[in-house]
């Protein structure tokens, strides 16, 4: 599945590709599930290349069963039900990878469920667990809480024994968002979420960011003494004025991270952090993949036209 050439969703392109082969230090997995992702739809648009020597074929995370190994690769990892986190390349029906980001699969899930966990759930811990250090007792506020990333977050956080905040677009998004245990709405659309922090005494110590530039001012506004504001999208533009003499009074500090662009063994080592606190999550329950809807691979345009249009609350799904 790719796009020779920038547009909407018709500008996807289904076609026969040689099934790749695992390199040295890699794993060939059959893909039974790949989630979709917004940064699909900005590489679609011509917005978001793959890093260099990557393949063009869409899809940052998949789930599936290894099949072939490249050297150096301990061959009886062959059978093993997987999730990876790639640069590209899940929507199709076979995907080589680093073996340090293709992990075990949580027991107990669904194909769909499998295949659009791991990219959230890599970006929610390397951000704000690992990078802002949320902790214990904190709050946590998510802008676009109903998303895949928003789903997750708050479920980790909860997890974490952390308070959380979002924002939403509706009243739906709200209450769904409740269920998973937020404690505090906001809609966007009719609330600024600086003043109903605020009316309700609350500071945000971690915000993660899907805006940019948009929020900047406000996020700053919002957060507490020596909170932390990691930007992880930029859906409201690139450049925004940044008060620095506010910053220095709260002691707080703002970071932008990329997730795909970031070296084989970073995110090897995000992985396996993955595996460890956040996977028991999931088997116990604390943490469910939301799963709004799932597609065939000819039906790919259907999901990038769904997550345009951001009606769906979770994750959108290809089964190829």
């Amino acid at each position: 599945m790719t796009t020779p050439d920038p547009g909407g969703p018709e500008a996807l392109i289904t076609g026969d590709h040689p099934v790749p082969q695992p390199a040295a230090g890699e794993v060939l997995v059959r893909v039974v599930a790949a989630g979709v992702n917004r940064a699909d739809v900005l590489q679609r648009q011509g917005f978001y290349n793959p890093p260099p020597g990557s393949t063009d074929v869409l899809g940052l995370e998949a789930a599936g069963t290894i099949v072939a190994v490249g050297e150096g690769v301990d061959a009886s990892r062959v059978g093993e039900e997987v999730v990876a986190l790639l640069a590209g390349g899940g929507y199709a029906e076979h995907v080589a990878a680093p073996a340090g980001q293709v992990v075990r699969r949580p027991a107990g899930l669904e194909d769909a469920a499998a295949g659009g966990l791991v990219e959230t759930a890599a970006t929610v811990w390397s951000n704000v667990f690992m990078h802002a250090g949320l902790r214990e007792g904190e709050t946590l506020l998510v802008h676009g809480g109903s998303s895949g990333i928003g789903t997750t977050a708050i479920q980790m956080a909860v997890a974490a024994g952390a308070r959380v905040a979002v924002t939403v677009g509706s009243e739906a998004k709200a209450e769904f968002c409740r269920e998973l245990g937020a404690e505090i709405t906001i809609n966007y659309r009719e609330q600024e979420f600086v003043d109903v922090l605020k009316d309700a005494g609350v500071s945000p110590d971690v915000i993660l960011d899907n805006m940019g530039a948009k929020y900047l001012d406000a996020n700053v506004r919002a957060l507490a003494t020596g909170g932390r504001l990691v930007v992880i999208g930029m859906q409201g533009g690139v450049k925004g004025e940044l008060d620095l003499g506010r910053l220095l009074t709260k002691r707080a500090s703002v970071a932008a991270t990329s997730l795909r662009a970031r070296p084989s063994e970073e995110k090897a080592a995000i992985m396996a952090e993955v595996v460890e606190h956040v996977w028991p999550w999931v088997e116990s329950g604390q943490l469910r993949p939301i799963v709004h809807e799932t597609f065939a691979l000819d039906q790919v345009g259907d999901a990038h036209r769904t997550m345009e249009a951001s009606t769906h609350i979770g994750k959108l799904v290809l089964l190829p």
